[in-house]
């Protein structure tokens, strides 16, 4: 085995980021009160204008596949989180719509992710340091879009 690669910066680099959000996910993830994937979805449900977004582009925007987010989102819609409802500019599509249930829920689960995020991510950073870990990673999401 080559030592070189084996200790390469960037290989080192990247193992501390996998294991930094390997600890810190199901931390901040605690008393959801609904599963992590369901918190994704009302998450940015809850932050787009109107509260809805395009089946498609939410799928994308969780990381899913379109038939891997169907499922999902039939489990959220049967729990009265989301409604789904015809997309007006384009008859083919279809928008998840965030419901007052699904509010209430998102409302909870941020109280309590906000809380474990203050504990166990921002309380061990200063603030010029938390600034900086934002602007690294919107570069590192914008250069792999």
């Amino acid at each position: 085995m080559n030592d070189h690669l084996l200790n390469d910066d960037d290989v080192t680099l990247y193992g501390l980021f996998v294991e930094a959000y390997a600890r810190i996910k199901p931390l901040v993830h605690h008393d959801l009160g609904i599963p992590d994937a369901w918190f994704e979805v009302l998450l940015r449900l809850g932050r787009t204008p109107g509260n809805q977004l395009r089946m498609t582009d939410l799928a994308e925007a969780v990381s899913f596949s379109s038939g891997g987010f169907t499922r999902l989102a039939d489990r959220i819609e049967k729990e009265g989180l989301i409604r789904r409802a015809p997309d007006p500019g384009d008859r083919r599509a279809a928008l998840a719509v965030l419901t007052e249930q699904g509010e209430h829920a998102l409302h909870h689960a941020l109280t309590a992710h906000v809380h474990q995020l203050r504990t166990h991510l921002t309380a061990a950073l200063p603030a010029d340091d938390r600034e900086h870990l934002a602007r690294i990673l919107r570069t590192l999401r914008d250069a792999c879009a």
